[in-house]
């Protein structure tokens, strides 16, 4: 239920798989999700998204209580408006978001982000403008997703999108998982002035378009996920990537993508292979990937276990968003 538990899991390579207590597929078994086990599975909806932000975006304010009075923005990445998901749920996530929030900060505006995968990233790079324009000290940024209600598994079903589903047990999906995270974000400065300990320096963040589309007779060469690594690092890139962090979820369309896009920046990264595809570990996730690749990022350089200072990940929408982030550790970056 915590970042440090979480981190050390997927280091672990464990995986929370298992039956969903009362969903099927068209082969009459169980399917198989990854559920958050703190939360029961009578909580549906809007309300198991807001109970499972909640924890993360305190989790992530929570030690820094010197910060109590300052006004702060605060960026959420939403699924997109898809079957299992109501109308509802940016107003009740982000009421009670507002409510858990009211004891360690104060919220000065919202901005939320229905996007989908790339959409925990897209509240990153809002924060990350926020602070680096100097409009804000302090900026919150975070994403909460759940594929695991009925009318959603059941749609992803149909789009032969389940991992080990159906009839013919399909090997080319992605395991059904739920998640948030959250991220706060300052700068080097301001973390000193109010004795605040930061691990990894957000050195860019970068948002492109794909128009090539998953479910779409199109063939996606990579062209978007390609000029997202080409504006985070400049072309030629400017540093080399120690380690990538992905939300690559075992369906053949974000593989090819990834292939296409990262032979043609192979200069970007020192080793092709060094990179992290948590969905074996967690399921996919949707719009809380990005902020939780962050957390990985910042697990693996604070504890002395990252490949190397540079780090960097990406998140692709179904919608064409592909948003990134380039970091580096900034004990070996030095104070800016």
């Amino acid at each position: 239920m915590t970042a440090a538990a979480t981190a050390a899991a997927v280091r672990a390579g464990i995986a929370g798989f298992g039956q969903h207590p009362f969903v099927v597929d068209t082969a009459g078994n169980s399917m198989i999700v990854a559920a958050a086990p703190y939360i029961g599975m009578d909580v549906r909806g809007a309300a198991r998204l807001a109970e499972l932000a909640a924890p993360a975006a305190v989790e992530a304010v929570g030690s820094s209580s010197s910060i109590g009075q300052l006004p702060i923005p605060l960026f959420v990445g939403l699924p997109p408006v898809r079957p299992g998901r109501g109308d509802d749920v940016p107003a009740i996530v982000v009421d009670r978001l507002r409510e858990e929030l009211a004891s360690v900060c104060r919220i000065e505006k919202i901005g939320v982000i229905e996007s989908g995968h790339a959409a925990g990233t897209m509240a990153i790079e809002r924060a990350w403008h926020a602070v680096q324009s100097g409009a804000s000290e302090f900026a919150l940024a975070g994403g909460v997703d759940s594929y695991l209600e009925p009318e959603t598994l059941d749609w992803l079903e149909e789009n032969d999108q389940v991992h080990s589903a159906g009839p013919e047990n399909n090997a080319y999906g992605f395991i059904p998982g739920e998640a948030a995270g959250f991220v706060l974000l300052t700068s080097t400065a301001t973390a000193r002035r109010y004795q605040l300990s930061a691990t990894l320096e957000l050195m860019s963040v970068a948002l492109a378009r794909e128009t090539n589309l998953i479910k779409t007779d199109t063939v996606c060469t990579g062209e978007g996920m390609l000029a997202m690594f080409q504006a985070l690092a400049g072309d030629p890139p400017a540093i080399k990537v120690d380690h990538l962090y992905c939300d690559m979820n075992g369906e053949p369309y974000r593989a090819d993508e990834f292939g296409f896009a990262s032979i043609r920046a192979s200069d970007l990264f020192q080793t092709p292979d060094a990179f992290t595809a948590p969905a074996d570990c967690w399921g996919d996730v949707g719009a809380a990937s990005g902020p939780l690749l962050l957390m990985l990022a910042e697990a693996a350089t604070r504890k002395r276990y990252a490949e190397g200072p540079v780090l960097a990940a990406f998140t692709s929408s179904e919608s064409g968003e592909r948003c990134g982030f380039l970091a580096r550790d900034r004990t070996e970056a030095g104070a800016r």
